[in-house]
């Protein structure tokens, strides 16, 4: 049970006579509510209230169950719309019964006049109190401030929004309130707390969703409120229900927290686990080095004597900008042309000493991002796969919503870009930095929001792993562009400083991350 059913089951079972035991004593309720219809009878002959045209009175029949009379129709059973049982001592009543309930004034800055006066709205009622941080001002004419005056232990309640949201106005300053709110003033020895906790049920019941109109923006209307069937307990019994829940909710609050803690933790659990598995795999740290392995260094060459071909038969350009990284005298350099610099600073961790720190583009043979022009869509049942930010998922590809473009568009854009079979993407803007592989060949093409990797000699599922690591993630980061949009380009992307193992170490970590991260999917 969480913090909210718990909550509404001992509320449930405050307003129904089962959280505090009934005293014989007490005076019941029948007698209570005689006291009320006398003190309004009074009220109607000092014209202080209006007579009803059509009271309610409620009565237990022969059968032991409700029966209501409204002005002089004939009675009826009501024992299958009252939501639940009552003790003997109890009687149901409704809200006109018990008390007077009035809308506030309507606010219209062209036609409203008068002096200005402080007012609440139902941004200021909260379940736990009235905020008064945000009260603003409006004219009323000296006529209305006696109707819309509040007056201490006035029950407040939201007419519409977060419909039934209630609380009690317990403050002897000036304020009145607007049309937003019901304003409900009880008669007699009625505690209006009590009648706080039934509305608080009610909503927490969705017994209040029963009596709201509207098909989009509900609302309570007034003729609604005064319809909804109350429990009415002795009122030295409604006392004490009040009290008892006082002394239970700080024991709520504290389950609450706790609640909350638990789905924090629950809920941040997996993505911690896997950032916690991915920084022990760029480090070194997830599976034991071999020293019989081919050192990163001599795939390195490898890649460059790779990439020189792929010159020579004019299926990539050379870069004038490549980076070459080594260590000498304990410290990590890097070469461009015939420039050096010491790169420490950019360097987060040791990584063991068959691994070499690269940057990106120095192990891939091309990097781009998808068309910059606006690609005319198609339908699906004639198209080709068009990608964007939105279908790159962290370690899949989604084509639940994808859109799609006709042939002459797929070949216009595949000439910059084709993702193939173990090619990497990045969202490039949005939720910048997620990663995923192309793991087919379904004639994808993509447009600007998203970028794609392609590596040479390295095992593409490591690099990809790699990428969605904290340590790349940071750099992805700093380095993304913050306009209206944030956008990581090209340049950036190439520029991402990453360690690489040995080839042999790279198909062992991912054999040991793909049972690891699958125990990500879980919460505690």
């Amino acid at each position: 049970m969480n913090a909210q059913q718990l909550k509404n089951s001992i509320l449930q079972m405050a307003v129904s006579g089962k959280l505090v035991p009934q005293d014989p004593n007490d005076e019941p309720a029948s007698v209570l509510l005689e006291r009320i219809r006398k003190e309004k009878e009074q009220l109607i002959k000092e014209g202080k209230i209006k007579k009803e045209k059509n009271p309610s009175y409620i009565f237990r029949g022969a059968d032991n169950t409700p029966y209501e009379k409204v002005g002089n129709n004939e009675p009826v059973s009501i024992a299958d719309e009252v939501p639940f049982e009552i003790p003997e001592s109890w009687e149901w009543v409704t809200l006109k019964t018990i008390a007077t309930s009035e809308l506030g004034k309507t606010l219209d800055k062209a036609k409203n006049t008068g002096d200005f006066h402080p007012y609440l709205c139902s941004i200021n009622v909260y379940w736990d109190g009235i905020d008064l941080s945000t009260v603003k001002q409006a004219r009323f004419e000296d006529s209305e401030l006696p109707k819309y005056r509040l007056r201490r232990s006035d029950l407040l309640i939201c007419e519409g929004g977060d419909v039934g949201r209630s609380a009690i106005w317990n403050s002897d300053q000036e304020m009145y309130y607007q049309n937003a709110l019901h304003r409900v003033r009880f008669y007699g020895d009625v505690c209006p707390d009590f009648y706080l906790l039934v509305l608080e049920c009610c909503k927490g019941n969705k017994i209040l969703d029963e009596y709201s109109k509207g098909m989009t923006i509900k609302h309570l209307v007034q003729s609604s409120l005064n319809a909804i069937y109350m429990p009415l307990p002795p009122a030295l019994e409604q006392i004490r229900i009040v009290e008892m829940i006082s002394r239970i909710r700080p024991y709520l609050q504290k389950y609450d927290a706790a609640e909350s803690s638990l789905n924090e933790l629950n809920n941040g659990f997996p993505d911690q686990l896997k950032k916690s598995i991915l920084q022990l795999a760029v480090q070194g740290k997830l599976v034991p080095q071999d020293p019989n392995d081919e050192p990163a260094s001599v795939l390195l060459e490898r890649i460059r004597s790779e990439k020189e071909r792929l010159i020579t038969e004019g299926k990539i350009k050379r870069d004038k900008n490549e980076s070459v990284i080594y260590r000498r005298d304990n410290s990590h350099y890097e070469k461009r042309g015939k420039t050096e610099v010491c790169i420490d600073e950019e360097i987060l961790f040791d990584t063991p000493k068959s691994w070499q720190w690269v940057r990106l583009s120095s192990v891939c043979s091309l990097i781009t991002d998808g068309e910059h022009k606006t690609p005319q869509r198609v339908s699906s049942f004639q198209g080709y796969y068009l990608l964007s930010a939105r279908n790159i998922r962290d370690g899949s590809l989604a084509l639940d919503d994808v859109d799609y473009v006709d042939a002459t568009e797929y070949e216009n854009i595949s000439k910059r870009c084709n993702p193939q079979r173990n090619d990497i993407l990045i969202s490039c803007s949005g939720s910048v930095g997620r990663v995923c592989r192309v793991e087919d060949n379904n004639n994808y093409v993509m447009v600007r929001s998203a970028a794609m990797v392609s590596p040479i000699l390295v095992n593409s599922e490591f690099l990809m792993y790699s990428l969605q690591s904290g340590i790349v993630q940071t750099q992805i980061k700093e380095k993304t562009k913050q306009t209206a949009q944030a956008n990581l380009f090209q340049g950036a992307i190439r520029e991402l400083l990453l360690p690489v193992p040995p080839v042999n170490e790279q198909n062992r970590i991912c054999e040991a991350i793909v049972p690891l991260l699958k125990l990500c999917k879980f919460s505690l």
